[in-house]
C-alpha cells in the first residue's frame, strides 16, 4: 500500500523550481516563509477556490490537448496538496508532469484537478486531494472507507448522507489515538471528555496534540471519535468515551420440586407427613459487562451454573384403607397400639356404654361428643379438623386419652363401672 504520509506530497509553503534553473532557484529561496496567519489565509483561500477548480476539471482536461505544444515553455503554477500550497516553475507540459516534478505520487484513490493528462498552462491551479483510509461508524456499525476530504469537517459533511449517528473513529495504539485527517483546518473544535467540553481554537493540530494539551490520558479500551453537529458551535467535536469492562455476578433461585411418596402402612385418610423439607437452589451467572461512560452497552455471559442444588420437598401419603365400621376400626387401631383382644373387649364395653360407637353421639347435658364422648367435643380437633365426622379421628383421640389417663382400656372400663364416667 502506498504511504499516505509521504513527505514529498506535503512540502512546506514555498516556491519550487522544477527546472532547477539558477534564476528560478533564486526566486524560490528568496521568498520568506509565510506566517501562521498567512498560511491559514492561504488554506482558507484554497478551500474556497477548490470547488471552482474541481468543477472545471473536465473543461481543463478537454482544453489540454495541446500539452505537447506547451511542453517547452517555462510556466509558473500553483500546486495545492491537501491544503499545502506551493508555487512551482516548470517546463512540464501536463499536470502529471508538474506532479512528477514536485514528487507527488497519486493513484486511483486520489483526486487531481485538472486531470493528470490535462495540458499545464501558465498560472494554472493544480489541486491534489490524497485519499485517506478512515473508519466510519454509522448507527453503531463500522466500516473502512477511502476519502479525499481535507479535514474531518469536510469528511463528515460528505458522509452526512448516510443519516443517523455518523462519526469518524480514531485508531488506537497503546495510549495514543490518531486520525489521518485534521479535525478542522480553518477553525476551532470542541474536545469532549469526562463530562466536560472545552474549545480548542486550532482544529488543525491533530488528535494527539489536542488530548495532550488538556492532560487527557486514554485507557486501553477508551474510544476516540470525531462528530459533527450543526446545532453546536463549533460544529466539530473530538469525543473521548471511557470504556471499562467489569465482571458482574448475579444469582437467581432454582425452584425446588415437590415429591409425593406412598406408604402402604399409613391410612389414606391420615394427613400427609413431610419427610424432607424442600429448599430452593441458586444459579450463579457471571457476565462481562461493557460500560461506556458508566452506561451499560453490552453484556456477555461468561458462565452460568447451579451453585446450590435445590432440595426436593418430600411428603408421604398413606394408601391403606380403613375399615368402614367404627367398631372394626377401633379394634384395628387398638391392636396397632399393642392392645390385644382382652383390652379391646374392655374398650368395646366402655364405648358401647358411652356412645354405642356413634360418631355423632351428642350428650345434651354435658356437651360430650362422639365415640369417646370427649368433653367438649372440640378437644378432638388436636387429632384433625374433621373431628366431628371422622371416626378414625375420634378413635385416635379417645385411645390417646385412655392411655394417658388410665393406661389401658380395661383400667378405664373399671373406673367407669365404679364412677359411671371415665
Amino acid at each position: 500500500m502506498r504511504n499516505l504520509f509521504r513527505t514529498a506530497a506535503r512540502p512546506a509553503e514555498s516556491t519550487t523550481d522544477a527546472t532547477t534553473s539558477e534564476s528560478a532557484t533564486q526566486s524560490t529561496h528568496g521568498t520568506p516563509a509565510p506566517s501562521r496567519a498567512t498560511a491559514r489565509a492561504v488554506r482558507r483561500t484554497s478551500r474556497r477556490r477548490r470547488t471552482v477548480i474541481l468543477a472545471t476539471a473536465t473543461a481543463a482536461a478537454v482544453a489540454g490537448t495541446g500539452a505537447v505544444a506547451y511542453g517547452g515553455a517555462s510556466k509558473t503554477v500553483t500546486l495545492d496538496v491537501d491544503g499545502t500550497v506551493t508555487t512551482v516553475t516548470t517546463t512540464a507540459g501536463s499536470v502529471q508532469g508538474v506532479l512528477d516534478a514536485a514528487g507527488v505520487e497519486v493513484d486511483d484513490r486520489d483526486l487531481v484537478a485538472p486531470e493528470p493528462d490535462a495540458a499545464l498552462r501558465e498560472g494554472a491551479d493544480v489541486v491534489v486531494r490524497l485519499g485517506k483510509q478512515v473508519t466510519v461508524q454509522s448507527d453503531g456499525e463500522q466500516d473502512d472507507v477511502w476519502l479525499t476530504a481535507l479535514d474531518a469537517d469536510e469528511a463528515l459533511r460528505t458522509l452526512a448522507s448516510r443519516g443517523g449517528d455518523v462519526r469518524l473513529v480514531a485508531s488506537r495504539s497503546g495510549e495514543r489515538a490518531s486520525l489521518d485527517l485534521q479535525l478542522d483546518a480553518d477553525g476551532p473544535v470542541n474536545v469532549v471528555a469526562d463530562g466536560e467540553t472545552t474549545v480548542a481554537p486550532d482544529g488543525s493540530v491533530g488528535v494527539q496534540r489536542l488530548l495532550a494539551d488538556r492532560g487527557i490520558e486514554l485507557g486501553e479500551l477508551d474510544r476516540v471519535s470525531v462528530q459533527r453537529d450543526e446545532a453546536v458551535d463549533p460544529a466539530v467535536s473530538l469525543v473521548v468515551q471511557r470504556v471499562t469492562v467489569e465482571r458482574q455476578e448475579a444469582t437467581a433461585p432454582v425452584p425446588h420440586e415437590t415429591v409425593e411418596k406412598a406408604d402402604g402402612n399409613r391410612y389414606s385418610d391420615e394427613p400427609a407427613v413431610v419427610e424432607q423439607q424442600g429448599a430452593d437452589g441458586v444459579t450463579t451467572t457471571v457476565s462481562e459487562v461493557t460500560l461506556v461512560d458508566g452506561v451499560e452497552e453490552s453484556r456477555e455471559v461468561v458462565s452460568e451454573e447451579v451453585t446450590i442444588a435445590p432440595v426436593d420437598h418430600v411428603v408421604v401419603k398413606g394408601t391403606k384403607e380403613r375399615p368402614k365400621d367404627p367398631r372394626a376400626l377401633g379394634r384395628l387401631m387398638a391392636s396397632e397400639r399393642g392392645w390385644g383382644g382382652d383390652q379391646f373387649a374392655c374398650l368395646d364395653k366402655l364405648w358401647t356404654k358411652e356412645s354405642n360407637w356413634r360418631v355423632n353421639a351428642d350428650n345434651p347435658t354435658s356437651s360430650a361428643y362422639g365415640i369417646p364422648q370427649s368433653l367438649p367435643g372440640s378437644k378432638m380437633a388436636s387429632k384433625g379438623a374433621d373431628w366431628a365426622t371422622n371416626p378414625a379421628t375420634q378413635i385416635a383421640w379417645g385411645l390417646d386419652y385412655i392411655a394417658g389417663s388410665y393406661g389401658t382400656p380395661c383400667s378405664a372400663w373399671a373406673h367407669s363401672q365404679a364412677n359411671n364416667w371415665y
